[in-house]
């Protein structure tokens, strides 16, 4: 087929149960191939990590005049970034909350054990509605200081920002914006009124950390705080919401690997690494270059959509060996699941440490268990891949 028409066909919802026999055409078109969009699709996994550290490469939309508000800091160059991302770090991570994730991991368990309480024998479930979705959900609203009756509101919100930062080409985007700019305002409009009701009132949460944070040179504006906010909420559960899913479908049909982690548990976290490598939560990232510049051998105009598709990548052969086969133990397994270069997700520390208590809890209940169906019902979204329902029965 026309390699111009790559990105249309990957983003295709009849791709979505398995992308990767376009990613292996992607790789061997490449490792530049334009698109009849305007677009150029990266899949080698060395020129895209390259192109992740590359300060040419913008990841802010406004390079090419499309968003009129500063999106957050997730999509913003440094030196804002740097900023941004450093101050929304303070109460999240090292160095000056360095026992934050770790401190929830006894939550986390909780939270767990609960979720699979109804777990029993006989019963038909849905691992992403009964416990992918809502374990992350249940954790991140925590770490904010959401309440907990609140929490439903979030996944409206939640649907619609994602649609609006989908890979679309070719379509018409201005309902899923319209959609995504209108769940953004009322998200961090919710948020930022949570926060004004922490100042000077504290609690142990990351509101309260933002809304009181004493040194005026290191505290957000209201409608920084706000967007940050309401990135760390989406961010803090969408990919381990996927994470979660994709593993236990991963397991699932691979029950020779599945036995191989129950008999020896202590490989948990290296399979969390390979599930990043073998089915990321998320698949592409858009970069956007500052001028024209030269991507080897191919040149690529400023201001044009460069989508680095990591997950075809992350089973690029030229880097790893055996690339399509799910290996737990899988040696110098440097993948691009969480991204890399200033942009590497924020919240990887905690997403591996929900992984593995929710898949370790999990294999258990796998052992005996069947799919429903194969392949399940697919999100829309060909970014952010995974299951919309995975049904099981116990």
């Amino acid at each position: 087929m026309d390699s111009a028409t790559l990105l249309a066909r990957i983003t295709d919802y009849a791709s979505r149960p398995n992308p990767y026999p376009l990613y292996g055409e992607l790789r061997e078109a490449g490792p530049v191939v334009p698109q009849a969009d305007g677009s150029y699709l990266i899949g080698t996994y060395h020129h895209i990590a390259a192109l992740l550290h590359d300060p040419r490469m913008s990841a802010d939309p406004r390079t090419r005049g499309e968003a009129t508000h500063k999106p957050p800091f997730l999509r913003l160059d440094d030196p804002e970034h740097h900023r941004l991302r450093t101050l929304a770090m303070r109460p999240f991570g090292p160095p000056h909350s360095p026992g934050r994730v770790d401190g929830m991991r006894g939550e986390i368990d909780r939270i767990t054990r609960e979720l699979l309480e109804p777990f029993e024998a006989g019963r038909q479930i849905d691992i992403v509605d009964d416990f992918a979705y809502p374990l992350p959900v249940t954790v991140i609203c925590r770490l904010l200081g959401v309440p907990h009756e609140d929490e439903p509101l979030f996944r409206a919100w939640s649907d619609a920002l994602v649609a609006a930062a989908d890979v679309r080409p070719g379509e018409d985007t201005a309902e899923p914006d319209k959609a995504g700019d209108q769940a953004r305002m009322e998200m961090g409009g919710y948020l930022l009124n949570l926060a004004e009701q922490r100042r000077g009132k504290p609690g142990d949460d990351m509101l309260s950390a933002f809304a009181n944070e004493p040194d005026p040179a290191l505290r957000l504006t209201d409608e920084e705080l706000a967007e940050t906010a309401v990135l760390l909420l989406i961010a803090g559960h969408e990919t381990t919401v996927n994470l979660i899913t994709n593993g236990a479908l991963t397991l699932l049909r691979q029950p020779e690997q599945l036995d191989r982690l129950r008999r020896e548990p202590e490989l948990l976290p290296r399979a969390v690494e390979e599930l990043l490598r073998y089915e990321p939560p998320v698949h592409m990232r858009e970069r956007i270059p500052h001028a024209d510049i030269d991507i080897a051998g191919t040149p690529v105009p400023a201001g044009a959509s460069v989508v680095l598709v990591l997950a075809s990548g992350n089973r690029d052969p030229m880097r790893f060996r055996d690339p399509d086969r799910f290996d737990p133990a899988r040696p110098d397994n440097q993948h691009l699941g969480f991204g890399s270069g200033i942009h590497a997700c924020y919240g990887g520390p905690l997403a591996r440490v929900e992984a593995y208590a929710a898949l370790g809890a999990l294999l258990p209940h796998l052992g005996s268990a069947r799919l429903v169906e194969d392949p399940p019902p697919y999100r829309q979204n060909a970014m952010l891949r995974g299951p919309r329902h995975l049904p099981i029965h116990l």
